[in-house]
C-alpha cells in the first residue's frame, strides 16, 4: 500500500532518522546535510501553511522484489545477450571469466558501501546528495551532471535498438514507427506512477532472467551430453576453455575486458537511486545488495562460461549472437525469434530503469536547488512530471544526436556515458569513507547503523582504489583513450558551470542587496 499523500519532510526516513554528525568544525550535521525535503519546504513556505508551497512528495510504492529486478535489470542487457561473444573473442574463454569475476567483485565491493549510506540516508538520487554531503557542492552537481548523462544517452541508443529488432519481424516498416511506439510505452508506465514502472520492470526483467537461466540449464546438458549439440559426437564437457592455451591473446586483452565488464555491470548502482521510494529500505536494501553478487556470477559468469565451452571462442562473436548460435546448435526451433524477443525485453527494460533513473535525477537536483525548483514538483501520484519530461526530452535528443551527428556529438555523448558509471562508483566509496570517519568522530557507535559496510575501511578503500584503477588504466587502452580524454575534459566543463552558476547566483543577490538599499535609501 502506497504512503498518503503527505509532505515528504514528513514521510521521508531521512528527515527524520538522519544521523546527527558534525561535516566541519563548525557547522552541525543538521545545518549542512539539509535534506531535499527539508530543502524544497523551505523554498516554498516555513510553516507550511503557503497555498503556494511545491508538493514535492514521493511515494514509497517498491517492494524488496521490484528492488531487486531493478537492479538486475539495470545490469543485463543487450552486452550479455549479443556482444558477450565480441569480449570472448578479445580475451579468450578463460581472460573473459577472470575479467568478469574481477568486475563482479569490484561492483560487489561498491554495493556495500553504498549499502550503508542508502539505509543510513534514503534519499532519491542519493548519490550527488551523498557527494555534496560529504565531498563538496561541486562534486555534488558533476555526479548529478554524470549520473543523468549515463542513462540519458542509454536511452536514446535503446530506442534505436527497440526500433531495428523490430524489424526482424516487420521488415517493411520504417524504423522510427517502432521507437515511436517504444517512446510512449516507457514514457506512460513512468507518468502513471511508480508502482507501475516497478511492476513493469519487474516483469520485463523477469523474462531475461527466465532466459538466462533456460540458457544455463540447456548448456549444461548439452555440456554433459545429456542432449545432443551439433559438431560433436561426444559430450563437449570444458575442453575449449583451454584448448588454445590460458591466454590465447596474451593478458593485455583481458585488462582491457575488464574496462568493459565494468561499463556492462553499471546498473546495479540503481538501488541508491530507488531507495527514497522503497517500502521498508533498512530491509530491503541490504537484502538487495546481498543478493547482487552471487546473481552476478550464476547470470554472467555461467552464461560466459556455457558458451565458451559449447562455441570455440575464434567462431564467438561472429555475425550472430552466442545464445542463439548454442540454441540453434541444440535444435531449438525458432531460436533467432526467441532471442529477439528476450533482447527486445532487455531493451525495454533498459529504458524503462533509465528513464527512471534519469528523471529522479533531474527530481533530486531540482530539489536541492542545483537547477529550478519546479522540476522537483510532483502529481497527485507522486509523479515529477516536469523532471520526467525533462528527462524525455534528454533522450530524444541523444536519439536524435545518433541519427544526425553520430560520428561527432553522439560518439562523444557514448564515450562520455561509459566511464561516468565509474566515476560515480569512486563518488559512492568515497562518500562511505567520510561518512563513517565522521559518524565515529561525532561519538556515534558503528553499532547504532542500521546497517555496515562489512570490512571496514578494507572493504570500501578497495571499492574506491579499483575504481579508480579502472579509470585511470583506460590510458592503456588505444580505443578506449578518447573516452578518458572526452571525460576528463567533462569533468572539468561542469566543475566550471558549477562554479558559473553559483557566481552569477552571488551577483543577482548582491544586486538585489544594493537595490533594496537604494530603496530604503530613497524612502528616507
Amino acid at each position: 500500500m502506497s504512503q498518503p499523500d503527505t509532505d515528504t519532510a514528513a514521510q521521508s526516513p531521512s528527515s527524520q532518522q538522519e544521523p546527527q554528525i558534525q561535516t566541519d568544525g563548525r557547522r552541525s550535521h543538521s545545518e549542512q546535510m539539509n535534506q531535499p525535503a527539508q530543502t524544497s519546504q523551505s523554498e516554498s513556505s516555513h510553516d507550511g501553511k503557503d497555498k503556494h508551497a511545491l508538493h514535492t512528495n514521493l511515494k514509497r510504492g517498491m517492494e524488496s522484489r521490484h528492488l531487486q529486478m531493478i537492479s538486475l535489470g539495470g545490469v543485463i542487457g543487450t552486452g550479455l545477450f549479443l556482444s558477450s561473444g565480441y569480449t570472448i573473442q578479445q580475451a579468450g574463454p578463460i581472460g573473459t571469466i577472470l575479467a568478469y569475476s574481477i568486475g563482479a567483485l569490484i561492483v560487489y565491493l561498491v554495493m556495500l558501501t553504498l549499502g550503508e549510506l542508502s539505509v543510513a540516508m534514503p534519499v532519491t538520487g542519493s548519490f550527488h546528495v551523498y557527494a555534496e554531503k560529504f565531498i563538496g557542492p561541486g562534486t555534488g552537481f558533476v555526479i548529478a551532471i554524470q549520473y543523468w548523462l549515463t542513462w540519458t544517452v542509454a536511452l536514446g541508443s535503446e530506442f534505436t535498438a527497440a526500433g531495428l529488432l523490430m524489424q526482424r519481424w516487420f521488415p517493411d516498416s520504417p524504423t522510427w514507427v517502432w521507437s515511436a511506439a517504444c517512446i510512449i510505452l516507457i514514457f506512460t508506465l513512468n507518468a502513471l506512477s511508480v508502482r507501475l514502472f516497478a511492476e513493469a520492470e519487474f516483469w520485463f526483467a523477469s523474462i531475461k532472467v527466465f532466459a538466462i537461466c533456460a540458457f544455463i540449464v540447456i548448456g549444461l546438458l548439452a555440456i554433459f551430453g545429456v542432449i545432443p549439440i551439433a559438431g560433436y559426437q561426444h559430450a563437449p564437457m570444458f575442453g575449449n576453455l583451454v584448448k588454445d592455451g590460458i591466454f590465447p591473446n596474451g593478458f593485455m586483452p583481458v585488462f582491457a575486458t575488464i574496462l568493459t565488464v565494468n561499463f556492462a555491470f553499471s546498473g546495479t548502482e540503481l538501488i541508491g537511486v530507488t531507495a527514497g521510494e522503497t517500502r521498508d529500505p533498512e530491509t530491503t536494501v541490504p537484502k538487495a545488495i546481498h543478493t547482487t553478487l552471487w546473481r552476478l556470477v550464476l547470470f554472467f559468469i555461467g552464461s560466459i562460461t556455457v558458451m565458451c565451452a559449447l562455441i570455440p571462442w575464434r567462431q564467438a562473436g561472429v555475425g550472430e549472437s552466442p545464445f542463439v548460435l548454442v540454441f540453434n546448435s541444440i535444435g531449438i526451433p525458432y531460436a533467432g525469434d526467441i532471442m529477439n524477443f528476450v533482447v527486445l525485453t532487455a531493451v525495454l527494460s533498459a529504458s524503462n530503469s533509465g528513464l527512471y533513473a534519469s528523471t529522479r535525477m533531474v527530481w533530486s537536483m531540482g530539489n536541492e536547488g542545483m537547477i529550478p525548483r519546479w522540476f522537483a514538483k510532483t502529481n497527485r501520484r507522486g509523479v515529477p512530471m516536469l523532471a520526467l519530461c525533462a528527462a524525455m526530452a534528454g533522450g530524444l535528443l541523444a536519439l536524435l544526436s545518433s541519427v544526425i551527428a553520430a560520428s561527432t556529438v553522439y560518439l562523444v555523448l557514448v564515450a562520455l556515458s561509459g566511464l561516468s558509471a565509474v566515476v560515480v562508483w569512486i563518488a559512492i566509496a568515497y562518500c562511505q569513507i567520510v561518512f563513517r570517519r565522521r559518524w565515529l568522530e561525532s561519538g556515534h557507535s558503528t553499532s547504532e547503523l542500521k546497517y555496515r559496510t562489512p570490512g571496514y575501511p578494507y572493504v570500501s578503500w578497495a571499492a574506491f582504489i579499483l575504481c579508480t584503477a579502472s579509470f585511470v588504466l583506460v590510458i592503456f587502452d588505444v580505443e578506449q583513450r578518447f573516452a578518458l580524454v572526452a571525460e576528463l575534459v567533462f569533468i572539468v566543463a561542469c566543475y566550471g558551470a558549477y562554479f558559473l552558476q553559483q557566481w552569477v547566483r552571488k551577483r543577482k543577490k548582491a544586486t538585489e542587496a544594493d537595490d533594496l538599499d537604494t530603496l530604503w535609501v530613497a524612502r528616507d
